[in-house]
């Protein structure tokens, strides 16, 4: 039986990091990160990853939702928990 990773809490550092898959898939970036939730853009413009780079941080309605416990991974980038 596998045992369940622990993955560090999400802080401000991570915004502007990639989220990814199980599989490596790009799924999109750290927008930002408030309450131990990081809003993550699944499409972000060029001028929407330039503004994150440069630290303002920004969320809008069509970022998605991810919470600490749907991490399996936070290093260089942060990895959904899933399927392999």
């Amino acid at each position: 039986m596998e045992e369940p990773t622990t993955t560090a809490p999400l802080t401000d550092d991570d915004v502007g990091k990639t989220v990814v898959d199980t599989e490596g898939k790009q799924l999109g970036i750290v927008a930002k990160v408030e309450n131990d939730r990081a809003a993550v853009d699944l499409e972000p413009s060029l001028a929407e990853q330039l503004l994150v780079s440069l630290g303002k941080e920004r969320e809008d309605e069509e970022d998605y939702a991810v919470t600490e416990d749907m991490l399996e991974r936070v290093d260089n980038e942060d990895v959904l928990r899933g399927e392999r």
